[in-house]
């Protein structure tokens, strides 16, 4: 559903007049993000476009949790997040959003399995049960051949599979993607965008932050920025599926 649609309170991920300010006050001033608005529901696929500087990774910042706006307000199904503790903070990050990295954020030291059971360590789940959902979810990627590799014994884009394994072994409702494919070759960086494209499929909220505007394509909603405030938000009109 495009912004504003629904009736209130029934989105996912709302923000209220948004604004991100660093160095408020001073000269140098900056405002990453200038009064946004917008929701999100669930099960949308949304890609955030903008170029560097745009604020794009301050609206993923803000959205995932790990900073909080200056102004304005985020509800996160219908939480304020500016009222919660670091530590319920973490908590959401943790539980309700699975987070894909650019540059993967794998733990060299660790196997495959081990860093696809970290989340799980942090969320307090039983080592069995640990065990046979970090199994799944590298099934599901194809590489429960590799538990016992490291990363460095891995191409790019199987490291980006097991990221993608670990941002999904606790079944959360939002999946975060920040360039996913940015530090892959062409043919792999497409099979990326399609497993996402297959997560929302079953039901996953998928929010894409990007700079390239191929890559956006692939979401069926496209919400562009600008010097943090957002320009367009459009639902494409191809037959997405």
């Amino acid at each position: 559903m495009k912004a504003g649609a629904g009736e209130s309170g029934s989105h996912l991920v709302e923000l209220r007049d948004v604004y991100k300010i660093y160095g408020e006050g001073l000269e140098s001033e900056v405002r990453a993000l200038n009064g946004v608005s917008l929701t999100i529901d669930r099960g949308e696929f949304v890609a955030i476009v903008g170029q560097s500087g745009s604020g794009k990774s301050t609206m993923m910042n803000v959205l995932g949790c790990l900073d909080i706006p200056t102004y304005g307000e985020y509800l996160l199904d219908g939480t304020d997040v500016q009222t919660l503790s670091d530590t319920q903070l973490s908590r959401i990050r943790n539980k309700q959003i699975g987070f894909i990295f650019q540059q993967y954020n794998l733990i060299q030291d660790l196997t495959v399995l081990e860093n696809v059971e970290l989340p799980l360590i942090y969320r307090g789940t039983d080592p069995i049960d640990r065990r046979e959902m970090a199994l799944e979810a590298l099934e599901r990627v194809g590489l429960s051949e590799r538990i016992k590799h490291r990363p460095a014994q891995m191409s790019g884009g199987q490291q980006q599979r097991v990221a993608i394994a670990r941002a999904i072994a606790t079944h959360p409702p939002i999946i975060m993607a920040d360039e996913p494919t940015g530090a892959l070759d062409s043919h792999t960086g497409l099979e990326v965008l399609e497993f996402l494209r297959n997560l929302n499929r079953e039901g996953s909220t998928v929010i894409l932050i990007t700079h390239d505007n191929g890559i956006a394509a692939t979401a069926r909603r496209i919400v562009r920025l600008t010097d943090g405030e957002i320009i367009s938000d459009q639902i494409q009109a191809v037959d997405w599926f």
